[in-house]
């Protein structure tokens, strides 16, 4: 009887550790869609919509699942199989918490091009325009995004842009703009601001087009917010 008893122990632990890796899945394909798309082998979209919104995001529950088996298989030897479970469950339980709360913030529904004044919406200078491949789209308005009512000073723009963390690019007496790149998949924002007598506007537009929420919506606020007295 000895004999079946370890080779079913040896079983336990190898179905154990299989188990373990299937709920680390889901944080191992997002590093994997990150690292492809920061080095080029496929474009933002696929890492980002495809690879890690989809695909990862169907692992996550998966890995969730195999982390309460995990769960159930060491509990008759918590002292020896103990870390495989809690590892497992730890890390499928952040991955499904993670993904839900940004899954929320993605299905926002909101434009990549964005501005204070969608009646004459604030134009890219001619080097923007270049780095964006001559691409632009229709510029809409986002909710409680409003222009400055009042003249806004060169430096106060170029301070308000770094202060939402875009990198300045252009200063000039009635405008500057800049680029915000994001860290993960480097989704860049460019940033324009307008100056004008009595009203200052603002406009920002993703270069990508990859739908990812409001966050165009929400840069535009900040760098709003650094403009006002």
């Amino acid at each position: 009887m000895a004999e079946p008893t370890r080779t079913q122990a040896r079983a336990a632990d190898i179905r154990l550790r299989w188990l373990t890796l299937a709920a680390c899945l889901a944080p191992l394909l997002v590093l994997i869609a990150v690292f492809g798309t920061r080095f080029g082998l496929w474009n933002a979209s696929f890492g980002l919509e495809i690879l890690t919104l989809k695909v990862a995001r169907i692992l996550a529950f998966a890995g969730l699942a195999a982390a309460l088996v995990a769960v159930l298989i060491a509990f008759k030897d918590m002292r020896r199989r103990g870390l495989y479970a809690a590892v497992s469950l730890v890390v499928a339980g952040a991955a499904v918490a993670l993904f839900a709360v940004q899954g929320q913030r993605f299905t926002v529904p909101a434009a990549n091009d964005v501005t204070t004044d969608a009646a004459e919406t604030p134009a890219f200078s001619r080097a923007v325009l270049a780095m964006r491949g001559g691409r632009t789209e229709e510029s809409v308005a986002c909710p409680d995004l409003v222009s400055v009512p009042r003249q806004v000073a060169p430096e106060t723009a170029a301070a308000a842009l770094e202060a939402a963390g875009v990198t300045v690019r252009g200063v000039a007496p009635f405008r500057a703009d800049g680029a915000k790149e994001g860290f993960w998949f480097g989704l860049t924002y460019d940033a324009a601001i307008r100056i004008r007598p009595g009203r200052t506007d603002v406009r920002v537009a993703q270069r990508e087009g990859v739908k990812v929420g409001d966050e165009a919506c929400r840069l535009a606020r900040a760098i709003t917010a650094g403009l006002q007295p």
